[in-house]
């Protein structure tokens, strides 16, 4: 009996040494499967990144990070070379050199920009007024957006607005940028503020006003009652390569290189070309 349990041992060991072989064959192979899938998926990212170098210097990003961004940036774009490629920019990017703005990366067209006009209900950017009449002497499409504060009165909010805003033949629809969430009120009561913000703001320029926001910001708070505006969709998320059919804007990074404007900036694909923008516009 002693000597046939010493040679069961070396079995049992054995077939536990195989199992464990096995799970890591395993392992190995479903890691290196997505490892293939992301690079497939990106392939063209990829081999763009290889054959770029770039002179510029974004101290907020390590060079991995910089990488991935270009790769990311890259690909989306690559993937809508046919649809109107923009930006949007605020007072953070400083002052724009906007005779730079031709492209990303020399590969891709900038057709519009978004600029913030006001925040709150008497915050006016202060770059608003530079950036507004330079954009139209460069001749991109021009919007501009408003940066709601939930705990403000909203109509105050849209006089401000309006106030400081003259849009004219050609201009993209006025942009209500709702991204927080009230610390003072209910969802509800929120939800009646921006929809006192659009009516007032929509009555006034005789055009339904652009809704910004994240997907999940939307998703959980806005679809149910803010369907039947247009969107404009900030999603960052690294798999996601193309707009939702609802989706009239996509901002798709915000860590995009442009010459002429200082450190990183937000860039957008509108779910359609050029001309369709142009039909988007105030006629």
């Amino acid at each position: 009996m002693a000597s046939k349990s010493y040679r069961r041992k070396p079995i049992a060991k054995r077939k536990s040494n195989s199992k464990s072989k096995w799970i890591f064959y395993l392992i190995s192979f479903v890691l290196l499967l997505f490892l293939a899938i992301g690079i497939y998926k990106f392939r063209d990212g990829f081999l763009y990144y290889l054959g770029f170098k770039t002179d510029k210097n974004v101290e907020t990003l390590s060079k991995e990070e910089r990488k991935l961004a270009d790769i990311r940036i890259y690909e989306v774009l690559h993937k809508h070379d046919d649809k109107a490629i923009g930006f949007d920019v605020s007072e953070y990017q400083s002052e724009i050199d906007w005779e730079q703005t031709y492209h990303i990366d020399e590969s891709f067209e900038l057709s519009f920009v978004f600029i913030r006009a006001t925040a709150g209900k008497n915050k006016t950017d202060k770059r608003f007024k530079e950036n507004w009449k330079a954009s139209k002497d460069r001749e991109l499409i021009r919007g501009a957006y408003h940066y709601y504060r939930p705990n403000e009165n909203s109509i105050a909010q849209a006089e401000n607005f309006i106030k400081n805003v003259k849009l004219e033949k050609g201009d993209l629809p006025p942009v209500l940028d709702i991204e927080k969430l009230p610390k003072s009120q209910s969802i509800d009561s929120l939800k009646v503020g921006l929809r006192r913000w659009l009516k007032k703001v929509e009555k006034h320029y005789k055009v339904k006003p652009i809704i910004y926001s994240g997907e999940s910001y939307y998703t959980d708070f806005l679809k149910e009652e803010f369907s039947d505006y247009p969107l404009w969709i900030a999603n960052y998320n690294f798999w996601r390569n193309h707009l939702e059919d609802d989706w009239l804007f996509w901002q798709f990074t915000e860590k995009a290189q442009i010459q002429g404007i200082e450190g990183m900036v937000d860039v957008n694909v509108f779910n359609g070309n050029k001309n369709k923008l142009l039909l988007k516009c105030i006629r």
